[in-house]
């Protein structure tokens, strides 16, 4: 079978995650496809890969590659975050670790504000980053990339999403990524656009 097929009437994809909730995200996005998606089996009990990759890229292409070592599958990995032009680029590859080991989305929303404090105009300028990556027992096959502009607010607005969506003000709609319906987000999302090229590619 060639690996990067779709054509059965459904694929099994496994995500290399043991989060039941970016599961569930995936999930969303691949509604209308031919595929399903699953955790990685047995992934809790795999030593962590280690993200420590200055890009995005070379994070979710190593995780896919490490993990589709321990699977029979396609395996997809991605990495993702915020990055500031303002800030040299940070968070980046740490936005998760921004405000330190086990910050909450407030912390680092907290830390990130505070870093743009007194920053007009073009200078709060932004964009979220996803690279997804499909690797096949122990082979990459695929990575794509996608991008979605913003600017950074001040205060906070909407209570859906996670991480930095509250801050996040997507001009196109005029909201906020947590004032969007999970819909608008799917289809306007950098992990939306991301995943959708990752299926005309395995298609």
């Amino acid at each position: 079978m060639d690996p990067l097929s779709l054509s059965r009437p459904t694929t099994t994809l496994f995500l290399a995650s043991g989060n039941t909730g970016k599961l569930n995200e995936f999930r969303a996005l691949a509604v209308g496809y031919p595929v399903g998606l699953e955790l990685l089996p047995k992934f809790s009990e795999l030593p962590e890969f280690p993200e420590n990759a200055p890009t995005f890229a070379e994070n979710a292409a190593g995780k896919a590659l490490y993990y589709s070592r321990n699977s029979e599958g396609m395996v997809l990995a991605d990495d993702s975050g915020l990055v500031v032009p303002a800030l040299d680029g940070a968070p980046g590859v740490l936005s998760a670790r921004y405000a330190g080991p086990g910050a909450s989305s407030e912390q680092k929303i907290r830390k990130l504000v505070t870093e743009l404090r007194g920053k007009q105009a073009a200078e709060r300028t932004a964009y979220f980053v996803c690279v997804i990556a499909a690797a096949y027992e122990g082979r990459v096959c695929a990575v794509v990339s996608a991008r979605v502009d913003g600017l950074i607010l001040e205060e906070l607005r909407g209570s859906g999403g996670f991480g930095y969506d509250p801050v996040f003000y997507f001009a196109e709609l005029k909201k906020t990524f947590a004032e969007l319906g999970q819909e608008e987000k799917n289809a306007h999302s950098h992990r939306g656009k991301a995943f959708r090229r990752m299926m005309e590619i395995l298609g």
